[in-house]
């Protein structure tokens, strides 16, 4: 039955409704750009805080899902501080390099971390990890939800997910599908699958969901579960199929893709939480700064609109709190560590 199918009896209900998120992409660790307006209304009393740019330093590669979400609310973020907001990607070892290096920053309020469910699995993923994300960080408030859908490549053969699963049932040891990484959401999502279906099949790991999404388009592998702010516009431009949303309810911009519940495998549920971060020691009135200036950003109209075409929404504003984000990263890592362990006993 493959490696993975006691992990399907432990995850089962569980998973069913856990809130997921990794999806870790990795890559070379550089590249900077994206930016933020200058000329907004002051940051609040925050000891003269900011009184030059901030970077938002997002561990994935750019045009990515994060990095999407991180550049969409640092320009009213940046608005709302009064100074300018760079967006700089630090790729690597599924997230944990740019979070160990903003973990070593200075507590100051000028470097800032965007991360996803990441956070919360890098303690089981990684035995050497060089930072504890409880204790090396100061969350500052939880951003957005994104769901995950089930995508193939536009000649694929399957047409539906009943299709698919009768057709990768068939084919296991050539249908591929792509993944971001290890840990990554985009993997935990074919995991899951594959062990609803009861079907190993063949990975085609890359550096981050851009590069994947880049060889779906061009046939080079068959299908992949990844976040609606890097697919739904390729799905609404038919550039490739859709099978499935993996939410309990469809997704408003995607009224015509089916859930997996609706299709009948209600336990492939995936979702991808995504929060900042500031070192640990950072003064509490930059924290408060900058948590006002998240909580403005998610009223933004721009922002909600956005990100409503991408499948998605802010979180309300009692969750865009640090207490509200510390109680999901306590929660997360408090969920994925048996798992992952059990996974790992495999």
């Amino acid at each position: 039955m493959g490696p993975h199918r006691s992990l399907n009896a432990r995850l089962g209900a569980t998973l069913a409704i856990a809130v997921l998120l990794l999806a870790a992409c990795t890559g070379d660790g550089s590249g900077a750009s994206g930016a933020a307006a200058t000329d907004g209304g002051g940051g609040g009393d925050a000891g003269g805080y900011p009184d030059r740019e901030i970077t938002f330093v997002v561990p994935f590669s750019a045009g990515g899902p994060t990095d999407t979400v991180t550049r969409l609310i640092a320009g009213p973020m940046g608005e709302a501080l009064g100074q300018q907001i760079v967006v700089q990607n630090v790729e690597g070892a599924g997230g944990t390099v740019a979070a160990g290096q903003v973990a070593q920053a200075e507590a100051d309020g000028y470097t800032v971390l965007m991360h996803h469910i990441g956070m919360s699995t890098a303690p089981s993923l990684y035995e050497d990890l060089a930072y504890d994300p409880l204790e090396d960080f100061q969350t500052i408030g939880l951003v957005t939800e994104v769901p995950m859908t089930i995508i193939g490549a536009a000649d694929f053969e399957p047409n539906t997910l009943e299709e698919l699963v009768e057709y990768v049932t068939a084919n296991a040891d050539t249908v591929t599908y792509a993944h971001a990484g290890i840990g990554a959401a985009s993997q935990l999502c074919a995991l899951l699958f594959q062990d609803a279906i009861g079907v190993e099949l063949v990975a085609a790991p890359y550096e981050g969901t851009g590069p994947a999404m880049d060889d779906l388009l061009g046939g080079q592998v068959d299908f992949m579960c990844d976040q609606t702010t890097n697919t739904t516009s390729q799905i609404l431009a038919g550039d490739v199929k859709a099978y499935a949303v993996t939410t309990p309810e469809r997704v408003e911009s995607l009224p015509d893709v089916p859930t997996t519940e609706e299709e009948g495998f209600g336990e492939v549920q995936v979702g991808v939480w995504h929060g900042l971060y500031v070192p640990a020691g950072t003064p509490d009135e930059i924290v408060q700064a900058l948590t006002a200036a998240l909580q403005e950003a998610l009223t933004d109209e721009n922002v909600i609109e956005t990100l409503a075409g991408l499948g998605a929404a802010p979180v309300s504003e009692d969750q865009a709190t640090p207490e509200a984000h510390t109680q999901r990263l306590q929660e997360q890592i408090d969920l994925w560590r048996p798992i992952i362990e059990a996974a790992s006993a495999e």
